[in-house]
């Protein structure tokens, strides 16, 4: 009978999770399908590259979804605490896997950055995605290593020292600001939640913000448009009806008249005009501008309620964490997720200069979506391990 119990016990652990953020993210999962699919099949139907298949995206998309869903339910059975001994060689993979993409016939050039690794038998991915996940694990376990000390503001920057390297690498290496920026953005909103003291935030914010005004001022009052890839964006930015940047402030205008266009209630789904050829490549950055068009204010606004849910998910089992070491890993999740979302519809919105972030479960991209899966999966199983633990502690007061 002992036995017996200890095998329903052991079995109702590794069935029971938390089934709000999983009916989140199955919500968004499935909602970004629908999307990819409508923003895809006419270009996915046109080019012989895609086999001329409209549902070339949605086989691709969804394949990997189911991967990345059983990965997390994989991850989500193994203890989080066993994650922190892999912290250390989880920064050594990052910096080995970034120095790879300069390796002739590994790394793949697309459009000029080098940001993918072709894996003989296996297909490309990119480098970026387990980056991500890798440093989401380093930064909990040495927040944690330092926690007690951590409102020392040198001890502070000792910690995101080599979160600092890691972004700076990605950024000449793979020539990829967004995701040096949101890999060093998870590590600073992990730190911030952990340091008492806001002062050193609100420094940091200045300095950053000046330095964001006088790069925008160089660019548009000293820099030519042709000088540097960046600065041209920022001038297209600035200027986006000026013939002189019209190839580059071509995406985002379009993207605006998707959304203009869209009203409140959209034009119907799978009705979207600009994806026909106006947005260039509608199912990846720019994915979100379909979904206004389409759907409308509605829609658009369906879709940030989701993620809103997820986020608010994340965030409270950061809250009901058993321990630092596992609220770390929820809060570098929770980072991961809210700076995507952010930069996408910032970006799609023409709130800042066009850059390369792609909207979590709506655009396309198998790597992103199996590696953010595996990174709710280590949230599962802090939700998991947490509940657990409340309810032998309550089981045990109760005998006493």
């Amino acid at each position: 009978m002992a036995n017996r119990g200890r095998k329903k016990r052991a079995l109702s652990y590794l069935l029971n999770y938390d089934t709000n953020l999983i009916v989140a993210v199955i919500f968004l999962i499935v909602f970004g399908l629908i999307m990819l699919y409508s923003a895809s099949y006419y270009t996915a139907s046109m080019r012989q590259s895609f086999n001329y298949d409209p549902a070339f995206f949605l086989k691709s998309q969804l394949k990997y979804s189911i991967i990345g869903l059983i990965l997390m339910l994989v991850v989500a059975n193994i203890n989080y605490h066993n994650w922190r001994y892999f912290a250390v060689l989880g920064l050594i993979g990052s910096a080995v896997l970034i120095l790879l993409l300069l390796v002739p016939g590994l790394g793949v050039n697309v459009k000029g950055a080098t940001r993918w690794i072709q894996v003989p038998g296996i297909g490309q991915f990119q480098v970026a995605e387990p980056v991500k996940v890798a440093m989401i694990i380093f930064s909990a376990a040495l927040i944690c290593k330092y926690a007690s000390a951590l409102n020392n503001l040198r001890i502070f920057i000792k910690v995101m020292i080599p979160t600092a390297v890691i972004s700076v690498m990605i950024l000449i290496i793979s020539d990829n600001m967004s995701t040096a920026v949101i890999v060093f953005g998870i590590s600073f909103l992990m730190a911030f939640m952990v340091y008492p003291k806001y002062y050193p935030f609100v420094i940091m914010g200045a300095i950053g913000a000046v330095f964001v005004g006088a790069v925008i001022y160089y660019s548009l009052y000293h820099a030519d448009a042709d000088s540097a890839f960046r600065i041209s964006r920022i001038q297209a930015w600035l200027r986006p009806y000026s013939e002189e940047y019209a190839d580059t402030s071509y995406q985002p205008l379009q993207a605006l008249y998707a959304i203009g266009s869209g009203g409140l209630f959209g034009k119907g789904l799978g009705n979207s005009i600009q994806k026909l050829g106006g947005i260039p490549e509608p199912y990846n950055d720019m994915i979100f501008a379909v979904v206004c068009e389409e759907l409308g204010v509605f829609g658009a606004g369906l879709v940030i309620l989701m993620f809103i849910y997820l986020l608010y998910q994340l965030y409270s089992v950061a809250q009901q964490a058993e321990d630092l070491f596992g609220r770390l890993l929820a809060i570098g999740v929770f980072s991961h997720v809210a700076l995507q979302v952010i930069l996408n519809l910032m970006v799609v919105t023409s709130i800042i200069p066009t850059t390369g972030v792609t909207l979590p479960f709506f655009s396309s991209g198998g790597t992103a979506t199996v590696f953010l899966l595996i990174e709710i999966g280590m949230v599962l199983n802090v939700e998991k391990v947490s509940r657990f633990q409340r309810e032998r502690e309550l089981r045990e007061a109760r005998a006493v």
